[in-house]
This record gives structure tokens, C-alpha cells and sequence, in this order.
């Protein structure tokens, strides 16, 4: 994602609050909305700062899409003005002086249209981007629900008892850091079903989450539909799980592309080589897909031993980016074009050296006549 400017139309480059912003402002608005607010103060240090959506997320451990809510709520508020091109992309943010605004002009407003955002809960915290759908990408299919137990509402006295086990706590505990809000009683209820209906273990639904998360999904309706459908097709570990995981990953499919893999899923051997080349060696799917296509060049069959080899060759090369790539196979072509010279210079040194031309008749009776004296 490209670098977002924030820039500021005040003269003051100190990192400060303003008092109104404490009094009027702070008290109504969600604690994480508050953080990203003050974290764009703190860029304003640095003049003409630039950052992305995703450093933030990574920051606070927030997914991109609670970023984007977070600056689309303090523009409703009218403490910053979000600047866009003309593809719709943001690409800057404008933080306005909060002295110079009015709260009484916005807060009617916000209060019918965004309470949601304020204390999200399953049906309120998604978006259209955010509800569950059937994708190829996600590997998500419809689960039959008939197959699994019908979902109940658990009484106060049980999700006491619930909570008394230290195992469940911590879970819930973790959820909620993951999902960046506070647990609503629904998504309690979910993540309850999961662990007692669908006997999915603690560590099991931390990875559910974790998983959803990751690929930009928070609403409790999509982690349920993914725990569903990993129940119908017998997931019960972790470890099946991230290999269902690594199956239907972006990565997976894009490497299939690349070698012309069709009518086959790939190996567990094949999908650690994947696995490898994005954790340890960290290359993006780009690098990873032209080394890819560099083998079929070169070998002209798919290995991944052989890509191995080359991806742990770029890494020690310290590449980086496409044009990293771009310029070692440039490099690669030279070093070619210049052997292939230094080799036909040598033959043609050696095609110079004087010597006599003999007409093949008379070759052959020089060899005849030279036999039969021995």
C-alpha cells in the first residue's frame, strides 16, 4: 500500500493535545479511536510524515479496517480531513485544529450513526467488506448447518463457570485483543459453542481467530462460518488447521499459477518449501512467483528444490523488491553475453591458425596409401 502524507494546517510543530480535545472529544470516543488519534499527533513531530494504513495496524495490533474506522470517525468529527486522489485512494490526512471547531455541530450525528463503532457487537461491526461470503481466495465454503448442534444463548450463571475455568478466560482475553473491541454477548456465545459444541480446543479457536484476523475478517458470523466449516472437514488441531490454512492461502494458489500445476493440490513438502520462502526467507509473492517462472524457463518443469535454491541464492543477494530481480537477471544476461564472446573469440583464435587445406580425395588416399604399408 503506498505511504500515506499527514500533514497539519497548523504552525505549531510541538506534540501537544488540546485541552478541548480532552474535554469535549476524548470522553465520547472509543479508547482505540483515541490511541490512532494521538499516534497522528505524535507523527506530526516529523514534517510532511509519511506512513501506511498497515504500519498502524501492525502498531497496535489492530486490522487495517480498524484504522480506516478509526480515521473515518474523527472526519465525521471533524478533527482531521482525509485527502484522497482521483482512484479514491487516500493519500494524505490534514489534522484540523480542534479550537477552531465546533462539537455541538457533529455530536447529534454521531450518536445515531455511529454508537455501533462506539460498542461494536456482531451485527454492527461489519461491513460490506467484512461479511461473511463464499470465496475461492478464503477457501470458505457454506458448512451444512444441520450437521452440527443448534446454537443456544448460555445463562449468567453458566458463562460464570465458564469463566472460572483460567483456560476459557484467557481465550476470551485474547479474542478480544485480536479484535481490537470488547466481546459483545453473542460473539461470547460463539466462541463458547466452538469450544463446547464443536469441541474445538482453546488453542484451536485462538488460531480460528487469529486466522480470520489476518486475512481482514472480524465479524463473529465469518469465524463461525470458517469454525464450520473446518468441523465438516474434520479440522480438530491446530496443525490441520494451518495446513488447511496454507491450502487455500494466496500464496498457495499463485505458486500453482506460476508452475502450471493443475488437476492436484500440492504435497505437505511442497507447501513447507511455500511456507519457508515467506517466514524464513520473507519474500513477498511476487519474488517468489518470478522465481517460480525463472524454473519453468530454465528447467522447463516445476521444483521446488530447485526455486529453493534460487530464492536462498536472491536472500543472500539481499533482494528485495521486483527491481532487485529485474536487475540481477540484467547482470545474469551480461555475464552470458560476454561469455559467449570470450568463447567465440577462442575458437575463432584457434580456426586462425595456419594450416593446410586437403581436398577429401586426396586425404583419403594419403590414409590408404599410409595403411597398407603397415
Amino acid at each position: 500500500m503506498a505511504k500515506i502524507l499527514i500533514h497539519s494546517d497548523s504552525a505549531s510543530s510541538a506534540t501537544s493535545v488540546s485541552n478541548i480535545f480532552i474535554d469535549e472529544y476524548m470522553s465520547d470516543a472509543n479508547g482505540e479511536f483515541v490511541k490512532i488519534y494521538l499516534y497522528l499527533l505524535r507523527l506530526m513531530n516529523a514534517p510532511d510524515s509519511a506512513f501506511s494504513i498497515s504500519s498502524i495496524a501492525d502498531k497496535f495490533e489492530h486490522t487495517e479496517k480498524d484504522v480506516k474506522r478509526a480515521l473515518s470517525y474523527w472526519e465525521r468529527m471533524h478533527l482531521l480531513r482525509l485527502e484522497y486522489d482521483t482512484d479514491h485512494n487516500l493519500t494524505g490526512v490534514c489534522l484540523i485544529d480542534s479550537a477552531s471547531r465546533d462539537k455541538t455541530d457533529v455530536t447529534g450525528e454521531f450518536s445515531e450513526n455511529e454508537s455501533a463503532a462506539e460498542a461494536p457487537d456482531s451485527n454492527s461491526i461489519s461491513s460490506s467488506a467484512d461479511e461473511y461470503t463464499s470465496s475461492d481466495d478464503d477457501g470458505i465454503s457454506s458448512a451444512d448447518t444441520e450437521n452440527f448442534p443448534p446454537k443456544r444463548d448460555y445463562t449468567r450463571d453458566e458463562l460464570k463457570q465458564f469463566q472460572e475455568n483460567d483456560q476459557i478466560a484467557e481465550l476470551l482475553f485474547i479474542t478480544e485483543r485480536y479484535l481490537g473491541r470488547p466481546l459483545s454477548q453473542t460473539d461470547t456465545n460463539t466462541l463458547l459453542y466452538l469450544y463446547e459444541e464443536l469441541s474445538f480446543s482453546p488453542d484451536l479457536i485462538e488460531y480460528l481467530v487469529e486466522y480470520c484476523v489476518s486475512k481482514n475478517h472480524t465479524a463473529i458470523r465469518y469465524i463461525e462460518a470458517t469454525a464450520l466449516k473446518w468441523a465438516e472437514s474434520g479440522i480438530r488441531t491446530v496443525t490441520s488447521a494451518k495446513q488447511e490454512a496454507k491450502i487455500h492461502s494466496p500464496a498457495y494458489y499463485a505458486v500453482m499459477r506460476s508452475f502450471g500445476i493443475t488437476g492436484r493440490n500440492l504435497v505437505p513438502s511442497e507447501t513447507d518449501f511455500i511456507e519457508k520462502w515467506r517466514s524464513e526467507y520473507g519474500f513477498s509473492i511476487d519474488i517468489i512467483c518470478a522465481a517460480c517462472q525463472q524454473t519453468i524457463q530454465s528447467i522447463h518443469q516445476p521444483s521446488f528444490p530447485y526455486t529453493d535454491k534460487m530464492l536462498s541464492n536472491w536472500r543472500k543477494l539481499n533482494v528485495h523488491t521486483m527491481e532487485d530481480v529485474k536487475r540481477l537477471n540484467l547482470e545474469h544476461k551480461e555475464r552470458a553475453k560476454t561469455s559467449a564472446q570470450e568463447a567465440a573469440g577462442s575458437k575463432n583464435k584457434f580456426n586462425n591458425i595456419g594450416h593446410r587445406s586437403y581436398e577429401y580425395d586426396e586425404l583419403e588416399k594419403m590414409l590408404l596409401t599410409t595403411n597398407s604399408k603397415h
